[in-house]
């Protein structure tokens, strides 16, 4: 039996920046409107609270066309409350800054009202998606977060070829290397720690990154079972998509399997319907979940529906 027509806004980037031949959200938009469920669309720019008033957001109705250019129009325009729409999908991209911070009071306020939003607001802030690693740590290489040039130089001293990356990174920016030599180190530092005023992270590096960087997918605190592997090209140490990776699609590994399985269920408890694992070899190095991605790389390469399996656990908790 299909789920009622539900109205859902998606909260999201500007639509006329997607690439919708491997955007994530334009994937969960698609299957959605193929299920009969009305979109609504609008930017953390467009929320609004006024005093005596429900949050509100200025939405644009639209339906998808199937072009590739023009892939979308707009049917309507209307300011409207959060608590109308039947779920509130938060996809906005990172940097977690201080107005995506804003946002998750805006929309834990309409929570508060009646709303259903997903990935909950406060488990956005409570989950920053490298901070959020730690709690796992049996899962994680070794790993120090601190704003201390000393405990970073003693901890490349320790484990002699290390990661470096600032917190609020995201598509492999800001991302170091320094190996045994530690060439370039106090350099590195001062550009990402910025003498002492930036919290970094400082990880171990895993030469199982040449075999990729593993985008492992949780909807519903179950896995996905299939993962991306982003494959770094030519000299590169980042795997992201962005930073010029190559994406190759593969079954989870028994160890992927194994992480999927402690991880998810937690997390998918405190309201994070959508998580996206990065694992590098055995190892855990990231855990995301402001606007997961991977959903088309994995469904062009596998025919494994993943659009379909998150639209199918959105319907199930809206019961």
């Amino acid at each position: 039996m299909s789920a009622p027509a539900q109205r859902l806004l998606f909260v999201a980037d500007p639509l006329p920046g997607f690439k919708i031949h491997k955007d994530s959200t334009f994937a969960m938009l698609r299957e959605c409107q193929r299920r009969g469920h009305a979109l609504a669309v609008c930017t953390a720019a467009d929320l609004h609270w006024r005093s005596g008033a429900a949050v509100q957001a200025r939405v644009q109705f639209v339906e998808l066309t199937g072009h590739a250019t023009d892939w979308y129009r707009v049917c309507a325009s209307a300011d409207t409350a959060l608590r109308d729409f039947d779920a509130v999908l938060m996809r906005t991209d990172p940097p977690f800054d201080s107005e995506y911070f804003y946002a998750t009071h805006l929309l834990q306020q309409a929570e508060r009202e009646g709303a259903r939003v997903f990935n909950r607001p406060q488990a956005l802030r409570e989950h920053p998606e490298k901070l959020a690693l730690l709690e796992f740590a049996e899962f994680a290489p070794p790993t120090l977060v601190t704003r201390s040039a000393a405990a970073i130089r003693a901890f490349h001293a320790e484990q002699q070829d290390i990661i470096l990356k600032p917190l609020d990174g995201m598509g492999g920016m800001g991302i170091f290397r320094v190996g045994p030599d530690g060439l370039n180190l106090g350099a590195i530092i001062e550009t990402l720690n910025r003498h002492g005023q930036c919290t970094m992270m400082v990880q171990r590096f895993l030469p199982e990154i040449a075999q990729g960087d593993k985008r492992v997918l949780l909807i519903g605190g179950a896995a996905v079972p299939f993962c991306l592997a982003r494959i770094p090209q030519g000299g590169e140490v980042r795997g992201n998509l962005a930073a010029g990776g190559k994406g190759v699609a593969q079954p989870l590994s028994e160890r992927d399997w194994a992480i999927a399985r402690a991880i998810g269920p937690k997390l998918a408890a405190r309201g994070l319907l959508l998580v996206g694992l990065d694992v590098i070899g055995d190892c855990v190095t990231e855990i995301n979940v402001t606007s997961p991605t991977c959903f088309q790389e994995i469904t062009d390469q596998t025919g494994c529906d993943v659009a379909a399996l998150f639209v199918d656990a959105l319907e199930r908790a809206l019961g």
